[in-house]
């Protein structure tokens, strides 16, 4: 690109190097505002005779259209581009949602000198209207070059970003104890509802047994014909993983056990299984406290029904750190 001052009556479709204020200190234009007539006549009449402008040269894209390209190109699901001052583009969700993002390909753009991206935390929820991405520009305009790779890149790869939307889940969940299954009910249950109640739903389903495999197994398999989004199992005990009471219980009907132990604190102790595609999650301890834990970090994807694998659990590590 290439700047100058010139007079302000010829500056129409010229793009603003810097902020234009008014006499009195108030913002007239913004720096990369793209000047037209109107604009011209209000400059003339707050007395300027020059601005300091410039204009796209061969081969460069404006950086309002560069992220915008990027914006529509880098993600799917329930996000809308929204754009913003300075060669930003904003992702906001039009529903509640579970932001899912590849991390690595993130790396990999943000690494290019013409465009950069941020983005929410992997597995995070958010509401509607709330902004999950941004996308800025280097100033004023993008090498149609660079752009080309970095769309080229994203198509191949592709997405970034998914907004995967919560859409009317059904939570069930089966509450354990060793003497009585009502106890870890009345110890537990308000804790759930808080937590649940941070992402927009509630237990549809709820059952309470002894903590015995038989009780179990016929437990879990009478909450999994209701077909929920997700089943917790909410013990009183601290389980060692599927040899304890649960994960046999788990195995008993036919459940495969998809992950044991989760780099998180609060949470090491996750058991995460599937029987077909209904996820059970078994997390002892985590139902004690409505502070942070490993939980808050399953939820969100699980109940966006994202089937979320062993390896993603072991990827937790990073940030796993809660308390």
């Amino acid at each position: 690109m290439r700047a100058q001052t010139v007079e302000v009556g010829s500056s129409n479709g010229r793009i603003l190097c810097c902020t234009v204020f008014r006499s009195g200190g108030k913002k007239l234009l913004a720096k990369g505002h793209v000047i037209n007539e109107e604009d011209i006549r209000v400059l003339e009449s707050e007395g300027m005779e020059k601005v300091w402008v410039t204009e796209l040269e061969e081969g460069e894209v404006g950086e309002d259209d560069a992220v915008a390209t990027v914006g529509s190109e880098m993600g799917c699901g329930c996000y809308e581009i929204r754009m913003a001052a300075g060669g930003r583009a904003n992702l906001v969700a039009t529903e509640n949602c579970c932001v899912l993002v590849d991390d690595e390909l993130l790396k990999q753009l943000n690494t290019t000198s013409s465009v950069v991206i941020a983005t929410a935390t992997n597995f995070s929820f958010a509401l509607t209207g709330q902004r999950i991405a941004m996308v800025k520009s280097a100033p004023f305009a993008v090498a149609r070059e660079e752009l080309d790779t970095l769309i080229g890149i994203l198509k191949e790869r592709g997405p970034i970003l998914q907004a995967r939307p919560v859409r009317s889940p059904s939570v069930a969940v089966l509450y354990t104890d060793a003497t009585n299954g009502e106890r870890a009910r009345q110890l537990f249950e308000g804790i759930m509802r808080q937590r649940l109640e941070r992402f927009g739903v509630s237990a549809n389903f709820v059952l309470a047994c002894t903590e015995d495999e038989g009780a179990v197994s016929r437990s879990l398999q009478h909450l999994i014909r209701s077909r929920p989004s997700l089943l917790l199992v909410a013990s009183t005990t601290a389980p060692a993983g599927p040899g304890d009471v649960v994960g046999r219980a788990m195995a008993r009907i036919g459940c495969h056990i998809e992950r044991f132990l989760a780099p998180v604190e609060p949470g090491n102790l996750l058991m995460l299984a599937y029987r077909e595609d209904v996820p059970i999650v078994s997390a002892p301890g985590c139902f004690r406290s409505n502070k942070p834990n490993v939980i808050d970090l399953m939820l969100p994807p699980l109940l966006a029904r994202y089937r979320v694998t062993g390896w993603e659990v072991a990827c937790l590590g990073h940030g796993g750190l809660l308390a």
